[in-house]
């Protein structure tokens, strides 16, 4: 059965033209894309995720690898000389740096995104930001793209999201809320940089209570945003996954937040529970101090996930079932990304298909279509996406070169 909503409706957004240069193994490449499916096949190492990577990068962060931007540099690379898709990031990058960039079409029709990095003595120099323009011009910040485009990844890294480190699932549920509401990621840097301060205080000994005073009330203020913002996700995507069917080959999953923080949101008025934590912080500096770490605040929560049918929590199931699990929870906040952010989001789903039996990969097949949103997908074999054939783009890529197959 399929899965049918107001997705459907949602307006469509597609990269309709997506250009690298220097980046990873690609010294140059440019691709024009087709709507809905495109299949990505080739040898392992040819390049397939590092595409994947760089369309990730058309939002905040440092895309689904987290890698350094350095890194993402193709080695050797040397920008003098080379003409690129926007004259004026050329020029800042002339000498090293990578650049990608896609042409868009969408609700608000035609859009022109580029992101890149400087060279290499250039990056250091001004801090290590990439720089990303909009329609040609300098974007204040990486969050101007969640104006128009919204992208969801899911990688064979996350397969163990449900069994590995606590820190794992929060950074998943932030990147979840982060597609929803845009300023969430700032919230995020925020928080962290005021909790650094604050351990840097505390292991120096200055015990300053002005200045530590000031610093725990912003981070109560914010860190009562993140835990109600992380709620709020949690709320909407349960009433997401409520709406799909039963018999679903990804089952249905319970969501929740677990931390002490946590367990009072919606319970108590925010300024009341942002004044509990302010005297956490403070009653805490002690024990902090010995630990090196901050102890209370958002930063502690964990995102548990159950699998419904089988009453169980994700992390006792098997390896198919957290994976199903998984793709359920995506394709779920695709669905509501498409609604509260009034486009369809892209989907990049990395070596999708491997671990799915015939059944379970047609049905992810239908779920796609039914969403109606752009999706990459990669693999080593074509035979595994044989059911898309006449409804996908499919790309062979090989050696940093991709070339359109029947």
């Amino acid at each position: 059965m399929r899965a049918t909503g107001r997705a459907e409706r949602t307006p469509p957004l597609d990269i309709r033209r997506l250009s690298l240069t220097d980046f990873r193994n690609y010294a140059g490449l440019s691709l024009d894309l087709q709507p809905g499916a495109v299949v990505l096949t080739g040898e392992n190492g040819a390049g397939k995720t590092n595409l994947l990577e760089a369309v990730s990068l058309f939002s905040p962060g440092r895309g689904l690898r987290r890698a350094p931007y350095a890194e993402m540099a193709r080695e050797g690379a040397d920008m003098a000389g080379k003409r690129d898709f926007h004259a004026d990031m050329a020029r800042e990058r002339a000498g090293g740096g990578f650049a990608v960039h896609a042409r868009l079409e969408g609700p608000f029709g035609e859009c022109e995104i580029g992101t890149g990095t400087l060279a290499s003595g250039q990056e250091e120099a001004e801090g290590g930001a990439r720089r990303v323009r909009i329609n040609g011009a300098p974007a204040k910040s990486t969050e101007e793209m969640l104006e128009w485009l919204r992208v969801v990844w899911l990688t064979p890294s996350m397969d163990g999201l449900f069994t590995g480190p606590a820190g794992d699932r929060r950074r998943f549920l932030d990147r979840l809320v982060l597609t929803i509401d845009p300023t969430h990621g700032r919230r995020t840097l925020d928080y962290e940089r005021a909790m650094r301060g604050r351990n840097r205080l505390l292991s120096e000994g200055r015990m300053d209570e002005s200045w530590l005073g000031a610093i725990e009330l912003q981070m109560a203020e914010t860190g009562v945003a993140i835990a109600a913002a992380r709620g709020e996700l949690l709320r909407l995507a349960t009433a997401m996954i409520e709406r799909l069917p039963d018999d679903s080959a990804f089952p249905k999953a319970d969501l929740v937040i677990a931390g002490a923080l946590e367990e009072q949101i919606g319970e108590r008025p925010a300024v009341e529970i942002e004044e509990w934590l302010r005297g956490e912080f403070a009653a805490g500096r002690m024990r902090d101090r010995a630990a090196g770490r901050t102890l209370d605040g958002p930063q502690r929560a964990d995102f548990l996930v159950r699998h419904r049918p089988k009453d169980m929590p994700a992390a006792l199931c098997s390896t198919g079932e957290q994976k199903a699990l998984l793709v359920g929870i995506v394709l779920a906040h695709a669905r509501l990304t498409g609604e509260m952010a009034g486009m369809t989001p892209i989907l990049l789903l990395d070596e999708i298909a491997a671990h799915f039996d015939q059944h379970r990969r047609a049905a992810l097949f239908d779920i796609l279509e039914d969403l109606g949103c752009q999706v990459f997908m990669t693999g080593t074999e074509p035979a595994l996406f044989s059911a898309l054939k006449g409804k996908a783009q499919f790309l062979t890529v090989s050696s940093g070169t991709a070339s359109e197959t029947d």
